[in-house]
């Protein structure tokens, strides 16, 4: 029993130790967590004072800054508001000046009014009157000069586009030639014997009249001994009742059913043949994409004269000139070849479609697709539009000079004798003429003018106003010179 309550007591003992050992530690854990926390709080109350120190010094140059701003803004503001007082005096003084000014100029007004009066009433003369006859003065002391600065500019002028464009033009033209053929209205063929003359005529006529209606060409058989003479003023017919009597007289079967069969088969032939002069040509000038149906226009001009000159071989010619000039002068070179081998073209027409062949080549180069610049240069290759583009003025160009060289066109006599009268004509029919001759086959009017009744910059304007009525009233080749010339004598005699 002892032994047990021994054993309880010890138990009570230890426990309560324990108890007393735990209760120390607990009480020491106290203490050292309340010195953590007062340290932390004395770190925090530091923290805090720095902060405010911080933010404290951080407003006061903010506010030190401000006040810099705020002075500098106010020194600004004095300096704007004495340049604006400074203005307003400046502009005060100008406006006061303007009216200084303007009163001025009304008495200067006023006193040269009165000045002119007087100056007018003295001369006897009005300012208007005073005018003409200064400029009077001044004409006739300058007259001498001004017309040696006129000479001098025109020959200066003259020179320097003369000297381009001959190199231009001479350049191209001796790289071209080609032969002329002239054609006509009339296409003669030879018989083989009288007997034939009798089978192509028929019985009663009635072969030759089938000929006639299949073709539409005039027969002539009795007007030439052993010949045929075929007439119309379309080529392509003619040439298609060439070729079907010269078949019909190879192969000796000659009636009106036959007469139509070979009729038909020259057309076809003629019509392949006109195909391929077409196309030959566009490719001898190195043009492409020009639709078929202009190519048979072109083809067609094979058989076409304009006095007395092939227009197809004429086209071609152009063509090569005016791509070599083109290349010179900067021009589009296809468009100006294009246009120099199409206008022409309007001429395979004109016996079917009213108005001028250059018109007419336009209207069907526009309706095929063709470009505004091909289509304006044929349409101006002649003078009664103006050529805009330097297309054009190749075009026009390479036709005079394609027409004018020596034996491009066959010309008649009666026709040049005519010309020659009409430029003589032109001359003569201005006031102040005394006598006017063509010479240089046309190629110059020398106009002899009364000296008393035209002055020599009268002479100048003559000139200029008769080379603008040859152009306006005349058509010719290449260029027309006028030469107006003033001749004054002074007589007198010695008693």
């Amino acid at each position: 029993m002892i032994e047990i309550i021994a054993a309880v007591a010890g138990i009570v003992a230890g426990v309560g130790g324990k108890f007393v050992y735990d209760k120390q530690r607990v009480a020491s854990s106290r203490h050292n967590a309340e010195k953590e926390i007062a340290r932390a709080e004395r770190k925090a109350s530091e923290i805090v004072l720095k902060a405010k120190d911080d933010a404290l010094r951080l407003e006061q140059e903010r506010r030190r800054e401000m006040q810099k701003v705020e002075s500098r803004l106010a020194d600004r503001e004095t300096t704007l508001d004495k340049k604006l007082d400074e203005l307003d005096r400046r502009s005060e003084r100008l406006r006061t000046a303007e009216d200084e000014v303007e009163s001025l100029k009304g008495e200067v007004r006023e006193i040269r009014t009165k000045q002119q009066e007087k100056l007018e009433k003295i001369a006897g003369l009005k300012k208007k009157d005073a005018a003409e006859k200064l400029m009077l003065m001044t004409e006739r002391d300058i007259k001498d000069d001004l017309l040696g600065l006129v000479a001098k500019l025109q020959k200066d002028a003259i020179d320097d586009a003369e000297e381009k464009a001959q190199l231009v033009i001479v350049s191209a033209m001796e790289r071209m030639a080609s032969e002329v053929t002239a054609e006509r209205t009339v296409t003669a063929i030879k018989l083989t014997d009288e007997e034939m003359k009798g089978r192509i005529i028929g019985k009663e006529g009635r072969n030759i009249q089938a000929i006639q209606r299949a073709t539409g060409v005039d027969i002539l058989v009795d007007d030439t001994p052993g010949m045929i003479v075929l007439s119309s003023f379309d080529p392509i017919r003619r040439q298609v009742a060439r070729i079907a009597l010269e078949m019909l007289m190879k192969d000796g079967r000659i009636h009106p059913g036959r007469i139509e069969e070979v009729v038909a088969k020259a057309e076809k032939q003629i019509e392949k043949e006109v195909v391929m002069a077409g196309e030959d040509a566009a490719r001898e000038v190195g043009v492409t994409g020009i639709p078929k149906e202009l190519l048979k226009l072109v083809g067609e001009l094979k058989f076409r004269t304009s006095y007395g000159q092939n227009v197809l071989m004429h086209s071609v010619e152009m063509a090569h000139m005016a791509g070599l000039i083109a290349e010179e002068v900067g021009a589009n070179v296809r468009v100006t070849k294009t246009a120099a081998l199409l206008h022409d073209m309007g001429k395979a027409v004109t016996h079917k479609v009213e108005g001028k062949h250059h018109h007419i080549g336009a209207e069907l180069a526009q309706k095929a697709g063709m470009s505004p610049e091909i289509c304006h240069a044929i349409e101006a290759h002649h003078d009664d539009i103006d050529a805009t583009t330097p297309e054009a003025m190749v075009i026009r160009v390479v036709d005079a000079v394609s027409a004018a060289r020596p034996g491009a066109r066959n010309i008649s006599a009666e026709n040049f004798s005519e010309r020659m009268r009409d430029l003589e004509n032109i001359a003569t029919g201005f006031k102040g003429i005394e006598k006017a001759y063509a010479i240089s086959a046309g190629r110059e009017v020398r106009v002899m003018v009364r000296p008393e009744s035209i002055d020599d910059l009268s002479a100048i304007k003559l000139a200029r106003d008769i080379a603008n009525k040859i152009e306006s009233t005349m058509q010719y080749p290449g260029t027309i010179k006028v030469n107006v010339i003033r001749e004054t004598r002074a007589i007198e005699f010695a008693k």
